[in-house]
């Protein structure tokens, strides 16, 4: 439920061709409330993507033929789209693992995935993405560094830096705890709302690729400090 006590719905774009998979996926989706749109292939997914925007994208990585899921997650974020991407993958090795959070997606799932697993998932991203919309701390800076909550927006030296969702709560996170230490797991937190089934790992290559960010931007990515086997820090 969402603050005024009305259901918590939002707009999920489902990418699967396994069609049997697929009307499943979309039937348990709309029957908790969620307007939903499915995709069979890469092709069809990049059309709705450019023709709407979406709360949340549950995307198969093993798409054929055409732009298979990790493309697909490239030129979304490519476009700057914001959209909250879980990643449904058979692979569950570290490697592909990297692979999937490298190109943009915030969190993944492996198959064979249990719906009830599978809607928890969406709710609680999309609770999560509700509960940002109003942060109790909504301007952070650290010199050129600026987060804007109210705005979704981060900036270092006036100029946007092109954050995933995941990577944007991972900086307002380290901002706002001021040069305090915050472990893997109040991270995952923080972009999850405590919700299980999360790697952990995960939010080490969001903190790489924010780095790289910051510093393709003019700025320090070292800024933020890895303490090692306990988490991470912003260096103020």
């Amino acid at each position: 439920m969402l603050a005024d006590g009305t259901p918590l719905a939002g707009r999920v774009l489902v990418v699967e061709d396994d069609a049997d998979l697929c009307e499943v996926m979309v039937g348990a989706l709309v029957s908790d409330g969620h307007s939903v749109v499915a995709a069979a292939d890469g092709h069809a997914a990049l059309d709705a993507l450019a023709a709407e925007p979406f709360d949340l994208v549950l995307l198969d990585l093993a798409l054929g033929p055409g732009p298979d899921g990790v493309e697909v997650c490239r030129r979304l974020r490519a476009a700057g789209d914001g959209a909250h991407v879980v990643a449904v993958t058979a692979r569950g090795g570290e490697a592909d693992t990297v692979l999937v959070l490298e190109a943009g997606a915030d969190d993944y799932v492996t198959k064979p995935v249990g719906i009830a697993e599978l809607r928890s998932r969406v709710r609680a991203a999309l609770r999560r993405v509700q509960r940002s919309a109003a942060p109790a701390r909504p301007l952070l800076e650290l010199g050129a560094l600026r987060v804007d909550a109210d705005a979704r927006r981060a900036e270092f030296a006036g100029a946007e830096l092109p954050l995933t969702f995941s990577e944007f709560e991972i900086l307002r996170s380290l901002l706002a705890a001021e040069g305090r230490l915050l472990s893997r797991q109040a991270l995952l937190d923080a972009i999850f709302g405590g919700h299980a089934f999360r790697d952990p790992r995960a939010i080490d290559v969001h903190v790489h690729h924010l780095r790289d960010k910051i510093s393709a931007a003019g700025g320090d990515g070292a800024v933020i400090v890895t303490v090692r086997g306990a988490g991470y820090r912003i260096d103020r």
